[in-house]
């Protein structure tokens, strides 16, 4: 799995001013929470770049004064008008500790109803779900090589490593294969030509 780097400093003081006084230098407040005690830090903006802006699930280190700590980023705030981040925090994994993420939902194999001319649509593209950290994936998988024209594929239908719990409700489609409109024209046409022949033949 995917790590990035966060550079961080203890924030020798809290707050609203001290907060600002860290956006204004480029730099985010944040919290290490998941330990003996909360950590309040600063850490580099450009430094969240691949960990947010990107669909995919990447580990957080936070290397505060030299010492390193194993997160995944909870919960992070950005500015209204700007867009800029003003706060996030991250939560310290410890093995054996249940925690609840958001991970990629990927596509393999070839749908049959695809090759016949359907049309693939993946209707999810994030799952939540529910591991411990030495469990912890980043992303999961279904398996479209039985997906039919008309059919789709559902949350219970997605492969699940040992470990992890799948936290959305079984029953959502995850994935479907639609008849396009030139297929469903060609089908009535068919249709209508072949009660046409049984009405001539009587």
């Amino acid at each position: 799995m995917e790590k990035v780097t966060i550079e961080a400093k203890l924030r020798e003081k809290v707050g609203k001013n001290s907060s600002k006084q860290a956006r204004r230098e480029k730099a985010v407040p944040c919290i290490i929470y998941g330990g003996e005690s909360n950590i309040p830090v600063v850490c580099d903006a450009k430094s969240f770049k691949k960990l947010v802006y990107t669909p995919e699930f990447r580990l957080a280190e936070v290397n505060v004064n030299g010492s390193a700590h194993k997160c995944i980023l909870k919960d992070i705030q950005f500015h209204p008008v700007s867009d800029e981040i003003v706060h996030a925090d991250f939560l310290k994994l410890a093995d054996g500790v249940n925690i609840k993420v958001q991970v990629p939902l990927r596509i393999k194999g070839t749908s049959p109803g695809v090759k016949v001319g359907g049309k693939l649509m993946q209707l999810l593209r994030k799952v939540n779900i529910k591991t411990t950290p030495e469990h912890l994936i980043d992303k999961l998988y279904i398996d479209i090589s039985s997906l039919k024209l008309g059919a789709s594929l559902r949350i219970k239908d997605i492969e699940v490593p040992e470990g992890v719990q799948i936290m959305n409700a079984s029953g959502i489609p995850v994935v479907s294969v639609e008849v396009p409109r030139a297929l469903k024209s060609a089908a009535a046409k068919e249709a209508k030509d072949a009660a046409a022949k049984a009405k001539a033949a009587k």
